[in-house]
């Protein structure tokens, strides 16, 4: 009795530690998630029973018995650290020795410009500004979705990027042929938010900090998404109606179709059209540091990658086979 009552009380206290500080929706599931499946997995016991010998056998588990990936892997060791060190207050200096999944290294899925054209051809009407957006612009795609109508400047031609990975904000270039679709598009999402207001709703969600210094922002159409969602949904923590953003499930099995429709054989995800907006601008001839700033890497070594989609088949070298030709 004593493991169950402690049970929902410590992933309650999981919970408020997560939102005090300021850590993403998503990010609270998968640290709920994981807590849960550690504390299962040795038969409810209370983690602040439990130390190195029940951490390192439950990461072992994930990676043999399960084959997990190695960031879901390394996605587990971090939120039990979370648990650990900011619910418990119990610090794990050990925890970094443990050896930590190394993601295997695979050159990113790179589409031509015939690809990508065929593929932006094929995407939904629902899809289809906010892929060529994605494209146009290198955004991740959580950072398209949460685009808000005061990041977009037409008049510079610029889009801001408020908290991308990181917590960085960047600016990129506003594609000159978006220009006029967009503006068309926020005519009809400010009639949407309108009409929510009308009905008493027409609020959307703002980070408490926000929230906090700007009571009225909610409301406001500068705040709103870019990319709303076609319905009012609500919100679980605070139980009031909004319209949240579009759903990114929805844009991955979106781009996933097209890519088949389109008579793709790569195997396409929303963020294949990031990876070939940089190889595109490389092959365009574009400094490496100005597309390390456009996508936000903090170190250019990541951007590097790209110079290896590059390189022609086997690094540039013509086969033996063609010279006989």
């Amino acid at each position: 009795m004593q493991n169950q009552s402690a049970k929902p009380k410590l992933l309650d206290q999981l919970r408020d530690r997560i939102r005090l500080k300021h850590y993403s929706r998503r990010t609270e599931d998968v640290y709920l998630d994981w807590a849960k499946r550690y504390i299962l997995y040795h038969n409810k016991r209370h983690p602040q029973e439990m130390g190195k010998k029940e951490i390192e056998g439950f990461l072992t588990y994930l990676a043999t018995e399960r084959q997990v990936a190695a960031a879901t892997q390394n996605q587990a060791k971090a939120a039990l650290q979370f648990l650990y060190k900011e619910v418990l207050e119990i610090q794990l200096p050990w925890l970094d020795e443990v050896e930590q999944a190394k993601k295997p290294k695979r050159l990113p899925v790179v589409l031509t410009e015939k690809e990508v054209h065929s593929l932006l051809a094929h995407v939904p009407q629902a899809y289809a500004l906010l892929a060529r957006l994605m494209y146009g612009t290198g955004m991740r795609l959580l950072e398209g979705l949460r685009l808000r109508v005061q990041d977009l400047d037409f008049e510079r031609a610029e889009l801001l990027i408020r908290e991308g990975k990181g917590g960085k904000d960047r600016v990129t270039m506003l594609p000159q042929s978006l220009l006029k679709p967009l503006q068309e598009h926020l005519k009809q999402v400010r009639q949407a938010h309108e009409q929510d207001l009308l009905k008493g709703y027409g609020e959307v969600w703002l980070s408490e900090s926000v929230a906090r210094k700007y009571p009225n922002a909610g409301r406001e159409w500068v705040w709103q998404y870019v990319f709303p969602s076609a319905r009012l949904s609500v919100d679980p923590r605070s139980g009031v109606t909004r319209r949240h953003h579009l759903d990114e499930k929805g844009l991955q099995r979106a781009i996933k179709q097209a890519a088949v429709d389109a008579g793709l054989t790569k195997n396409v995800t929303p963020h294949t059209l990031r990876h070939s907006f940089a190889t595109h601008l490389l092959q365009a001839g574009y400094d490496i540091r100005t597309v390390q700033e456009l996508l936000g890497h903090k170190d250019v070594q990541t951007t590097m990658i790209y110079t290896h989609v590059l390189n022609k088949g086997g690094m540039g070298v013509m086969s033996p086979l063609d010279r006989l030709a």
